[in-house]
């Protein structure tokens, strides 16, 4: 006979994890089970977001997964070098895994794979099947043909040094690296006085970063700085989405009544990938509905998607303008250009929280990419959308 569970989180990643942290906050009664194919809870990533991204209350539920902050960050291009307000926040997939398997205990299910699902049941590929008044499809970004999206693309290494780097705070972005064919940055955090984790960043068409050319990047980079690496630690690579156009009701049609959660959702931010402020978001509205069947959750969660997708119309101009507008080589210029601007406006464009005003100072003066580029950009983005209606 199956045991009948109030919520089945299928994939431990970072949005199923807060929807299961929050949960047991606010409802521990409810009987959660998680099911994860890897052998730990958050597989091995690390989420960055900054200060103003969540709200106080946020902060507070969230803290037990915080392992780095740290006050301000940098950006440089080259033609500018700033440093910038604000806390900026890491959580390490090793703190992540701690956190959700003390909240979940023997509720956590490693190293099994679903084989099916339904809307309220899950078949795993060793047969055994779950059932639940909802499932909860948490296993990451599925690419479809109602969205059009580009790829933040990265390997990040972390790296014991042989003496201390230096650094006080993280590099976000550092353009004054060779641009390949678009845009690339280096991203740098300082997790202690000689240990960095480093990415090689790229915004490119698709998922097809060159992972062994990458790690030479990130040599070669490390070389420049002066930072003698020692040890190689870990390792991480992902591929962030980062829409430019689509079709959000034929999206959440072709989910056929599955509730589902985070990349998966279509709930990031368009333009950076970070997901971890709408993960968080989510919970909080799990957590707070009364009514967990499939249906209801199904309802919120397109509800809160949907809602997200018109918000970030903008974004979504922004990274057409990024992507299919002036010479590859010379996409840095956009980012260089933003960098100019507002401390305010900067923090609210993390946030996802741009004002009219906003958007207005962004795209006034001088344009980032040539007019007629942007025009032709514009026209070759439409012929692969005559079927799509971006809300």
């Amino acid at each position: 006979m199956q045991q009948q569970w109030d919520l089945i989180l299928v994939g431990g990643g970072l949005a199923n994890g807060l929807i299961a942290l929050r949960l047991r906050q606010l409802r521990p009664e409810l009987r959660l089970l998680m099911l994860e194919a890897g052998a730990q809870p958050g597989g091995n990533h690390t989420w960055s977001f900054h200060q103003q991204d969540l709200s106080p209350e946020q902060h507070r539920w969230l803290a037990p997964l915080v392992a780095y902050r740290w006050s301000g960050y940098d950006v440089r291009f080259p033609a500018l070098n700033r440093t910038l307000p604000g806390d900026y926040v890491s959580v390490t997939s090793e703190r992540f895994a701690d956190v959700i398997t003390d909240a979940l205990g023997e509720q956590l299910l490693t190293g099994v794979s679903a084989l099916s699902l339904t809307p309220e049941t899950v078949t795993l590929d060793d047969g055994r099947t779950f059932a639940a008044t909802a499932v909860i499809d948490g296993r990451g970004y599925r690419p479809g043909k109602h969205l059009v999206a580009g790829c933040q693309a990265f390997l990040g290494q972390q790296w014991q040094l042989s003496q201390p780097h230096g650094l006080t705070r993280p590099i976000l972005m550092d353009a004054t690296v060779d641009q390949s064919a678009g845009y690339r940055f280096v991203y740098t955090l300082p997790v202690s006085p000689t240990e960095l984790l480093i990415e090689d960043t790229h915004y490119i068409d698709r998922a097809s970063l060159d992972t062994a050319r990458a790690a030479t990047h990130i040599q070669h980079y490390a070389q420049r700085q002066g930072w003698r690496l020692a040890q190689l630690v870990r390792e991480e690579q992902g591929n962030l989405p980062i829409t430019l156009a689509g079709d959000i009701r034929a999206f959440w049609h072709a989910h056929t009544a599955q509730p589902c959660s985070g990349l998966r959702a279509g709930l990031f931010h368009a333009t950076t990938g970070y997901s971890l402020p709408q993960a968080a978001q989510l919970a909080e509205r799990i957590a707070g509905q009364p009514d967990l069947s499939a249906t209801a959750l199904f309802h919120l969660i397109e509800q809160t998607a949907r809602y997200q997708w018109r918000r970030q119309r903008f974004f979504r101009l922004l990274n057409r303008m990024l992507f299919l507008a002036g010479r590859p080589d010379r996409r840095w210029q956009v980012m260089q250009r933003f960098y100019r601007l507002d401390d305010g406006l900067i923090a609210r464009f993390y946030a996802g929280q741009l004002r009219l005003a906003d958007m207005a100072r962004i795209l006034t003066g001088k344009p980032p990419v040539p007019v007629g580029e942007a025009v032709r950009a514009a026209l070759k983005l439409s012929s692969r959308l005559r079927a799509f209606h971006d809300e």
